[in-house]
């Protein structure tokens, strides 16, 4: 099932998610969907607020983002109730976009690595480090389940250019290339 994404605006996008019960059984299904949904709108990655549900939950897929060089290297996973335990290495900038504003691309900086604790489908708990552009996607996807999006990240000035922009995504003026939900109402 294809989910409409969730626009700039909606207040569970702004929402600290909850953890998801490790027993739910209609999980492995909501993953599924979510991985469907993500490609169909062409990312890699997205959380479960986007989706409109308040749980603390996100899959990515980085492998895009490799070289020919690099095929398969990128990684392709679902997070469930993670929680990044560290970030370490030199900032970086990378031209970030969101499929919840769609049209907007900025520059954010964030560190090179993580450390992120997080489960998976059978409850099985894991610790593990990524870098680079994995990295990224995962934080970036964390910061939806925290509340936080990417537009966060920029100076004022930034903030304030984007403004108009922003209203309009709330409005509904906004060309996507995939449903999207903008307050309670579905536009293709």
């Amino acid at each position: 099932m294809i989910y409409p994404i969730v626009a700039y605006g909606d207040p569970v996008l702004r929402t600290k998610a909850k953890d998801i019960p490790l027993d739910s059984p209609e999980l492995e299904k909501l993953i599924e969907d979510m991985f469907e949904t993500m490609y169909h709108a062409h990312g890699v990655g997205l959380a479960a607020p986007q989706i409109g549900k308040s749980i603390r939950l996100f899959v990515i897929d980085s492998n895009p983002f490799m070289d020919e060089d690099e095929k398969d290297q990128g990684v392709k996973k679902a997070f469930i109730n993670p929680t990044i335990l560290e970030e370490s290495g030199e900032e970086w900038g990378f031209d970030e976009g969101c499929l919840s504003i769609p049209g907007i691309r900025e520059e954010v900086w964030r560190q090179e690595r993580i450390k992120i604790k997080y489960y998976d489908l059978a409850g099985k708990e894991y610790i593990e480090e990524f870098d680079d552009v994995t990295a990224r996607v995962i934080q970036h996807e964390y910061d939806h389940i925290e509340g936080i999006l990417f537009t966060d990240h920029l100076s004022a000035l930034k903030k304030r250019l984007l403004k108009g922009k922003l209203t309009k995504i709330t409005k509904g003026d906004v060309d996507a290339d995939y449903r999207m939900k903008f307050a309670g109402l579905s536009k293709r």
